[in-house]
């Protein structure tokens, strides 16, 4: 897996594989700054100057998501967003997860 997770494309899980290792997932975490392993998935929230900029975002961040492939648990209070990622086909980290927060993490927007 290159370093620059943000130029990387998901690829499709269906399952089948298993879960990052404890050791790939320490050593990636600090390459999405912000994000934190929450019960063994990617949890991040964000702020926003008001409820229309988090919609707007939201909006963002599902256009991403299908564009990849890869879809967040998504959950929205006003003005702040927490996003959840893992695989969920395979209830676990996957290369998706770190590639997706990188590229969220890109979109700017929030403060």
């Amino acid at each position: 897996m290159q370093l620059n997770l943000s130029k990387q494309k998901c690829k499709p899980c269906e399952g089948g594989v298993s879960p990052l290792n404890r050791a790939d997932v320490k050593k990636m975490l600090p390459k999405i700054k912000g994000w934190k392993l929450l019960k063994g998935k990617l949890s991040k929230n964000f702020k926003f100057k008001d409820f229309k900029q988090a919609l707007k975002w939201i909006n963002k961040v599902g256009a991403l998501a299908e564009k990849e492939g890869h879809h967040p648990d998504i959950y929205r209070f006003y003005n702040k967003i927490n996003l959840v990622l893992y695989t969920h086909a395979i209830d676990g980290l996957s290369w998706n997860d770190f590639i997706l927060a990188s590229k969220i993490n890109n979109l700017g927007g929030f403060k």
